[in-house]
């Protein structure tokens, strides 16, 4: 069973991701981990630390997809492209969750969306030895989790794009990628 903790930022991350930032009210949060207001203060005593453990566990997360995308069999670039489509891994919640902070202004989510986005292209441009089209890769990658995003307003669940559809789909942009980077 997930420990407190745990429960309250996916609570946070939840609400972040259906309600918008609004709605991710410390009331809010502490009804959906099914904590006391006084259990959700003890371990985060400002909306503010909410805010800063959504950015960390999006960091750690990213962290270890960044590990995965050096090791991938296929190569960093297809794995990119393949990862970038809204699945609703942990690692995709937590991006939507910090991408709903930063449009409400939240600076730590800013900065923590700007590394992880840095960090992707590095990894990228490093694969590549070319950082136009390590650019050109990333920005195809973030077109296609922007669209997923689009598609998950607020109040929604996420919807889930056809299986079938996403495999042409990631064929068509790999032939892409391979014209670019030859």
């Amino acid at each position: 069973m997930a420990s407190a903790r745990d429960r309250i930022l996916d609570a946070f991350e939840e609400l972040l991701i259906t309600e918008g930032e609004r709605g991710a009210t410390l009331d809010a949060v502490a009804a959906r981990a099914g904590v006391s207001k006084g259990g959700l203060i003890y371990h985060f005593p400002s909306r503010d630390q909410l805010a800063h453990g959504v950015c960390g566990r999006l960091t750690s997360l990213a962290a270890d997809d960044a590990d995965r995308m050096r090791a991938a069999a296929e190569g960093p670039a297809r794995f990119y492209i393949r990862s970038s489509r809204y699945r609703g891994t942990p690692l995709d919640r937590a991006i939507v969750a910090v991408a709903r902070l930063h449009q409400g202004g939240n600076a730590e989510a800013v900065a923590t969306l700007r590394a992880v986005e840095a960090q992707w292209l590095a990894i990228l441009a490093e694969a590549l030895r070319d950082d136009d089209a390590a650019q050109a890769i990333k920005l195809m990658g973030d077109g296609l989790y922007y669209e997923a995003l689009f598609r998950l307003p607020t109040g929604s669940p996420p919807v889930e794009p056809d299986a079938a559809g996403d495999d042409h789909e990631l064929e068509r942009l790999f032939r892409v990628i391979d014209k670019i980077v030859g």
